[in-house]
């Protein structure tokens, strides 16, 4: 009896192998994993955005109107609870994603903004929060970028037959991802560019 149920268990195990159960199991922790760095850099780019507020709110003249956008837009992406299954609901993660683009967005406007004030282009702590950006907008784009490979790697298997038959057996359904016109404006992150006093930023 037991060498029967090893025996069951041995062809179980190669019958799930070779219909792409344990590709599902790797490919879900991948995307776990993808996911999470996504998370930490979001996470990295909010901790930075007080400090630069706080530092741009001591130019007076400052568009107060870009200020405000920028409070907002942060406010609204981290209302939102980012949880590891917000990647299995569709319309959360598309609202996910459209608050953190509303984010970028209003970072932006302020970079660019910030050019014709003098004061903040000399303004050597104001310039480092700046560089600190631009090297996190860049970290942002290499996780959401494997985040994108590794759903598409999931994805496909979840559509591929003979694992699609696995896929629905266990429950495993298509997990959303990053938009293509999203992904393209996240291609061109906002410059981060020191005065002629500095030293060149990350871009």
């Amino acid at each position: 009896m037991r060498h029967f149920l090893a025996a069951v268990l041995a062809a179980l195990t190669l019958v799930l192998s070779g219909c792409g159960y344990n590709t599902f199991q790797s490919a879900d922790e991948q995307i776990k994993a993808s996911w999470s760095e996504v998370l930490n850099q979001y996470q990295r780019r909010s901790d930075l955005i007080p400090n630069i507020v706080a530092t741009v709110k001591g130019e007076a003249s400052f568009e107060q109107e870009t200020l405000t956008k920028v409070v907002e837009a942060r406010a609204k992406a981290t209302s939102i609870q980012a949880t590891p299954e917000l990647i299995n609901n569709p319309e959360a993660f598309n609202k996910f994603q459209a608050a953190q683009g509303d984010l970028s967005r209003a970072l932006s406007r302020l970079l660019v903004v910030s050019e014709n004030y003098p004061s903040l282009k000399a303004n050597q702590g104001f310039q480092e929060l700046r560089a600190q950006l631009g090297d996190t907008e860049n970290r942002i784009a290499v996780a959401r970028d494997r985040y994108v490979k590794a759903v598409q790697d999931y994805n496909v298997a979840v559509r591929s037959f003979p694992s699609n038959l696995t896929a629905m057996v266990f429950g495993y359904g298509v997990k959303a991802n990053f938009t293509v016109a999203d992904e393209r404006a996240l291609a061109v992150p906002p410059k981060v560019e020191f005065g002629a006093s500095g030293a060149a930023g990350a871009r």
